[in-house]
C-alpha cells in the first residue's frame, strides 16, 4: 500500500463528511507535556475530571499495541446564534458556553471518527484503530498540536488560523505509519488579553491553568460555590467563553458549518426561574441532548440561583425562598439562603429570619446567618 497515497485520500474523504481540519503526527510520547502534567499535579491545579494516571496520557503505547502515528481532527463550532433571545428585568436569562450549544459535541466527533475508522478499515483490512475525544487518555491539545491543527495559546486552547480556538478536537491511534505534517508556530506573541481578562486569575501564566479556579471547572462542580466565586460566575451557567471572546485571533470567527451545532435560543439562554423547579424528566428532556448537562440538574439549578442574585432578581424572591424552606438538597438551600441575602428586601429578611427556626444543616445555617447580615447591612 501506498502511505502517501493514502493519507490523501484519507484527508480528501474526511473533508467529505464534514471534518474541518485534519492533521497527523507520530505516535512518540509526548515527553514536554509529560513534565507539564507533573508540574499542575504538583501544584493541585487539576480538575480532577482527567484520566488519573499520568503515564497513560502522554504515552500512546500504554493505551494501544505498536502505534504507528495519531490522527487528529478539528469541527468548527459556531461563535454567535443566528437567533437569539434577550432577558430583562422580571425574566431573566442564562448563558450556556459555546462549547454547549447544539447537540453534545462527543456524539458529533465520535460519529466522524466513526466513518474515519470505517473508512481506513475498507481500504487496510489489517488496521487498527482507537479514537477518543474529551476523555480519552491522551491530552487533545497536545495531539492536536504536534499534528498541525493549531498552535496551543496562552488561553489553553488550541488556536487554529482558520477558525480561532472555536473548534472541537478529536484523534485517533492507528497502527498505520502516516507522515507527520508540521506544528505550526505560536502566534499569540506578546498579547496577554486572555490572562488580563480571566475573572479569577485562573490562567496563571501564559499556557497554565489553575483549573481550581477556573469558571469553566466551578460551574461542573457539584458542591456549594465557593463564595468568592459566586460574584464573578455573573448568569454563567455552564462554562465560560471569556478568554475566547477576548482573543484577537478570534475576531471575526464564526462558523456554521454543522446543522447540530445550531443552538435552540431557548435551551442556549434559559430562563433562570424555571430552572429552580425542573424535574429531573424535564431536565433530561429538554437539556440531556447538550454536553453542558452531563453533570446533571444540579450544579445548573445552583448557577441558576447565584445567576438570579447577581441580577439582584427581586421577583425570584418567591422561588428563591421555595428553594430555601422546601428543596431537599443543603447545596441549594445554602445558595438560595446567600441569594437572598444578596437580593435583600423585607420579604428575603423575613424568609431567612423563620427559616433559621427551623434548618438542621449546619452548612446551609451558616448562609443563612450570611444572608440575614447582609440584608440588614444593606437596609441600614
Amino acid at each position: 500500500m501506498n502511505i502517501l497515497k493514502f493519507k490523501e485520500e484519507l484527508i480528501s474523504y474526511s473533508k467529505s463528511i464534514g471534518i474541518d481540519k485534519i492533521g497527523f503526527t507520530t505516535a512518540d510520547p509526548f515527553t514536554e507535556m509529560k513534565n507539564r502534567l507533573i508540574r499542575q499535579q504538583e501544584l493541585g491545579y487539576q480538575s480532577g475530571f482527567e484520566e488519573k494516571d499520568i503515564e497513560k496520557r502522554v504515552n500512546p503505547s500504554l493505551i494501544f499495541e505498536e502505534p504507528q502515528s495519531i490522527i487528529a481532527i478539528a469541527l468548527a463550532y459556531p461563535s454567535k446564534m443566528n437567533e437569539t433571545v434577550q432577558g430583562k428585568k422580571g425574566d431573566r436569562r442564562g448563558i450556556f458556553c459555546r462549547a454547549s450549544w447544539g447537540v453534545d459535541y462527543h456524539t458529533i466527533l465520535k460519529d466522524k471518527l466513526r466513518q474515519l475508522e470505517e473508512f481506513i478499515y475498507e481500504k487496510v483490512p489489517d488496521a487498527r484503530c482507537k479514537s477518543m475525544v474529551d476523555t480519552g487518555e491522551l491530552v487533545d491539545r497536545a495531539v492536536a498540536e504536534r499534528a498541525g491543527i493549531g498552535w496551543s495559546g496562552k488561553n489553553c486552547s488550541i488556536i487554529t488560523p482558520e477558525f480561532g480556538s472555536y473548534v472541537y478536537l478529536g484523534e485517533m491511534i492507528t497502527n498505520l505509519p502516516f507522515e507527520p505534517d508540521e506544528p505550526i508556530e505560536d502566534q499569540c506573541g506578546t498579547c496577554t488579553k486572555c490572562l488580563d481578562a480571566c475573572p479569577t486569575g485562573a490562567l496563571v501564566q501564559g499556557g497554565q491553568l489553575n483549573a481550581q479556579r477556573c469558571i469553566a471547572f466551578l460551574t461542573q462542580t457539584k458542591g456549594a460555590l465557593p463564595e468568592e466565586f459566586r460574584e464573578k460566575l455573573g448568569n454563567r451557567l455552564y462554562g465560560c467563553d471569556t478568554c475566547q471572546t477576548i482573543c484577537p485571533k478570534n475576531k471575526g470567527m464564526n462558523f456554521h458549518f454543522h446543522d447540530e451545532m445550531e443552538p435552540d435560543p431557548e435551551i442556549a439562554k434559559p430562563r433562570l426561574t424555571p430552572l429552580l423547579s425542573i424535574s429531573n424528566r424535564e431536565f433530561k428532556e429538554q437539556y440531556g441532548p447538550i454536553s453542558g448537562s452531563w453533570r446533571g440538574k444540579k450544579p445548573i439549578q445552583r448557577n441558576a440561583i447565584v445567576a438570579l442574585a447577581h441580577f439582584k432578581e427581586d421577583s425570584a424572591v418567591p422561588d428563591l425562598v421555595k428553594v430555601l424552606t422546601e428543596d431537599p438538597r443543603p447545596v441549594l438551600r445554602g445558595t438560595a439562603a446567600w441569594a437572598l441575602g444578596k437580593i435583600g428586601g423585607t420579604v428575603a429578611r423575613e424568609s431567612l429570619l423563620k427559616a433559621k427556626s427551623k434548618e438542621t444543616d449546619q452548612e446551609v445555617m451558616e448562609e443563612i446567618e450570611k444572608g440575614i447580615s447582609t440584608c440588614m447591612t444593606e437596609t441600614k
